[in-house]
């Protein structure tokens, strides 16, 4: 029998090789600033995503993926950049021809089999499978903004993808990787061109001082003898059926308030539904807060609006915050017409004035300033993280990774079965996490 020690290395990722790709053609300097969209995310870490696709030919996949990037870049040509600063520490991205990239990492991991990459519980092997982990989006002064890394399993491919944050949101991570896929799969050009100004939103020049070290931002100073430690989080994903989610929608929507105007979408639905048995599970006092936090898309927000192809950050939080006691006892129309009206009311005026709010006292925030006891909602399942096909057929799991995890981070995908299945991706403390699990009402069938 192998020694312990032997067995772990047996077990590691192993790094194989290292490349970057830059755009096909030469395209010259530009730059952009950031915006105010754009900088409440540059103290949260790189954004994971991690996609498993099945099949052999590793090495043809890899020059092909190689291949269809350096197309794709030469219209998502800030993904290939650096972020900046001036003087007065405004941000911006900029690319250059004689920048190095995107980094792309080659591995191998023959050892590990599709079939354990999708399991639903949290398992610590994603990790090894996205670069990445634990660096903040702040390091992309000196770092490249986009890195993959394409590991070989036992009988398929894992893509692990890390995004700089601060330089775009879901939307458009979602729109870049359809686009991507497109290349690959033989299509000449792709069918929505990014629209890359984003000044056209917001013009306001943001002084954002830093404080070093930026590695401060997150982990408090390095004599904080006394910072509390976090409870261990649990990772689960819970898989909605079709049927469970209408189940729930029709629920809801049979017991509408009085002087309602319109339905609870999907969206609210499970919402009030994660959130409500989320904090049954936190055995939250009565009157203990919670906060239901989702980031929520502004483009057709905005006046004027911007195209559904805007390239960069354009998402909000949004708040809303009630006693755990009104929240359990009262019926779940109670806890959805208060999302519904947070979400209709975040209206043009009131991102106006939450970017001047922003502009007057910039503040820099951290990936866990979410809300006390809350649930926040990440992604949506309305991206197509399913139909990413490169040419060798759909994922067969999508994934977030370690980074911008905290206790309620919920992260929300169009399930695999397809129609209106959702898979919910849920990081709990783990006593949360275990009475979640046991909860019978939380996943219907």
């Amino acid at each position: 029998m192998a020694p312990e020690k032997e067995k772990e290395e047996i077990m590691e990722v192993k790094i194989t090789g290292k490349s970057h790709v830059k755009p096909n053609k030469k395209l010259g300097r530009s730059e952009c600033q950031l915006v105010t969209f754009d900088l409440p995310y540059i103290a949260f870490y790189y954004n994971q995503k991690l996609i498993v696709y099945k099949g052999n030919g590793y090495e043809d996949r890899v020059g092909k993926l190689k291949d269809g990037l350096g197309v794709v870049l030469e219209d998502f040509y800030q993904l290939a950049g650096k972020l900046a600063k001036d003087e007065d520490w405004v941000f911006r991205v900029e690319y250059d021809d004689d920048m190095e990239g995107v980094e792309v990492v080659e591995a191998r991991a023959e050892w590990i089999s599709v079939e354990d990459v999708a399991v639903e519980k949290g398992t610590s092997v994603l990790k090894e499978l996205i670069p990445y982990s634990g660096i903040l989006n702040s390091e992309g002064l000196h770092r490249p903004l986009l890195s993959v890394q394409l590991t070989k399993l036992k009988d398929g491919l894992a893509m692990g993808l890390a995004f700089n944050h601060a330089i775009l949101d879901g939307t458009s991570t979602w729109h870049f990787m359809s686009s991507w896929a497109q290349i690959c799969s033989g299509l000449p050009s792709i069918s929505l061109l990014p629209f890359m100004d984003r000044t056209k939103v917001r013009n306001t020049k943001v002084k954002l001082q830093l404080s070093p070290p930026d590695q401060d931002l997150q982990n408090g100073s390095s004599t904080d003898d006394a910072k509390p430690v976090d409870p261990p989080l649990r990772e689960r994903v819970f898989k909605f059926s079709e049927s469970g989610i209408d189940k729930i929608k029709s629920e809801l929507n049979s017991n509408m308030p009085p002087g309602s105007s319109k339905p609870f979408s999907t969206f609210q639905s499970l919402a009030v539904h994660i959130w409500r048995h989320v904090t049954q599970a936190r055995q939250l006092k009565p009157e203990d807060y919670t906060v239901f936090t989702v980031f929520a898309d502004c483009r057709k927000r905005v006046d004027p609006p911007m195209p559904e192809s805007y390239f960069g950050n354009l998402i909000q939080a949004i708040f809303t915050v009630t006693a755990a006691g009104l929240l359990s006892m009262n019926p779940p129309e109670f806890g959805a017409s208060m999302i519904q009206k947070a979400i209709e009311t975040h209206d043009a005026k009131v991102i106006e004035e939450r970017n001047k709010q922003f502009e007057s006292a910039p503040k820099i925030f951290q990936f866990k300033d979410a809300g006390v006891n809350c649930v926040a909602v990440g992604s949506s399942p309305r991206f197509p993280v399913y139909e990413v096909d490169f040419g060798w057929g759909k994922p067969e799991t999508v994934r977030s990774g370690t980074n911008n995890r905290f206790d309620g981070m919920v992260y929300l995908y169009q399930g695999k079965s397809g129609g209106r299945s959702i898979d919910v991706e849920i990081s709990l403390e783990a006593g949360a996490m275990e009475r979640l699990e046991k909860d019978k009402e939380f996943v219907l069938e």
